[in-house]
């Protein structure tokens, strides 16, 4: 444990902070002020939880994306000494901020991917929340990191168990990790009974509160997938190096095997302000109140294979990860349209997977593509899919 008046404050700026993981985030600053401090937070278009938000934890910095809540937002916040800004650029832009040390990245999908870059290139540490930045340009990031001399902290509970299971292990070689999924909420059920899921019954998770685009992504175990080709890019891994296996009671949330046969796993309560704060605050464990596992309350652990027959997603992002090149970027941009087509009711359940996989065959294949050639993907890929949906 850290002694505080030997910890030199933090500075902290968290993309997407009116979202799931941002508004936990905000939570884990505030209980520990004498860690953190909060320079800038960011939001798309909520502008009401943004102006609460500054006005509660007083950033130095407040950006709104969407220009036309700008007024709205300077007006709420015209008797603080905050700054406020509006556009993607602006977003960007305020990353330069030199007082910044690390950047939460909690906006969800590809609109993360800019601002991860602009942050890197500023030599800002990331806490990586949106896993999409990394299915979307996996090599590319990674390398611009290392150029940069920037770590990323993962922030997704599987990925963070992964980093912790590996402290101290650096230079023991990695058989293969084992990420752990709950199943969602219709582990067990055949595809004809999926045929008729509704929007509430999907965005009922069993075990984790978080937003909507996620919370379908694991009914659907896309999620998982996104996270096994994240997972890649992380840990420098191979496919066949990362299993998924089905874990109802969400305790364990991910395992390490090392060559000798031994495994790792970290274990903990479904709680994602301990991953958060975690990666804050690395490489030290901060005191936190966070519920407690109690083994008595938990006598039985269960694990099962996913059913990838019925769950097709999960298959499809292993291919998407084997394919390589821009296949990861088409099958992330064909489901984010997918999900909102869900979420919309324009679409069922089962025809989410149905338009990643046709897009996914009707795409160009690009085999070591640019930035610009991931822009154009994610551009053109969301185009055939939402023509998909309106068909």
């Amino acid at each position: 444990m850290i002694k505080e008046n030997n910890f030199k404050k933090r500075v902290v700026a968290i993309l997407g902070s009116t979202g799931s993981i941002g508004t936990q985030a905000l939570d884990v600053i505030d209980a520990n002020k004498n860690f953190f401090e909060l320079e800038l937070i960011t939001a798309n278009s909520n502008a009401d939880l943004l102006i609460q938000q500054a006005k509660k934890y007083l950033p130095a910095t407040v950006v709104i994306g969407n220009k036309e809540k700008y007024n709205e937002v300077k007006s709420a916040l015209s008797s603080l000494p905050i700054k406020i800004f509006a556009g993607n650029d602006a977003i960007l832009q305020c990353l330069q901020n030199e007082n910044i040390e690390i950047v939460l990245t909690a906006m969800v999908g590809f609109a993360g991917l800019a601002p991860t870059i602009a942050a890197i290139k500023s030599g800002k540490h990331i806490a990586l929340a949106n896993k999409e930045t990394l299915v979307v340009a996996g090599e590319f990031i990674t390398r611009l990191a290392k150029e940069n001399a920037v770590n990323i902290y993962p922030v997704d509970s599987e990925h963070s168990a992964i980093f912790q299971c590996l402290m101290g292990e650096w230079n023991n070689k990695i058989e293969k990790i084992i990420l752990t999924a709950s199943g969602g909420p219709f582990r067990g059920k055949t595809i004809d009974e999926l045929k008729h899921i509704t929007k509430t019954q999907a965005l009922k998770h069993p075990n984790w509160n978080m937003g909507a685009k996620i919370t379908i992504d694991s009914a659907t175990l896309m999620n998982k997938g996104l996270e096994v080709i994240e997972a890649k890019w992380l840990f420098n891994l191979l496919p066949e190096q990362i299993e998924v296996i089905v874990h109802p009671q969400s305790i364990i949330h991910s395992i390490v095997q090392f060559e000798d046969g031994s495994m790792k796993a970290q274990m903990g309560m479904p709680d994602m302000k301990l991953p958060i704060q975690f990666a804050l605050g690395y490489p030290d464990r901060l005191k936190s109140d966070f519920p407690r596992f109690n083994f008595t309350q938990y006598p039985t652990l269960t694990f099962e294979q996913p059913d990838k027959k019925t769950f097709r997603s999960l298959s499809l992002a292993y291919h998407a990860l084997e394919k390589g090149g821009n296949m990861p970027c088409i099958l992330n941009a064909a489901n984010e349209i997918a999900v909102a087509g869900f979420l919309d009711e324009k679409i069922s359940f089962l025809n989410m997977t149905d338009i990643v996989e046709t897009c996914m065959l009707k795409l160009p294949f690009i085999a070591s593509p640019s930035l610009e050639d991931y822009t154009n993907t994610d551009s053109e890929t969301r185009r055939v899919a939402s023509e998909l949906i309106k068909n």
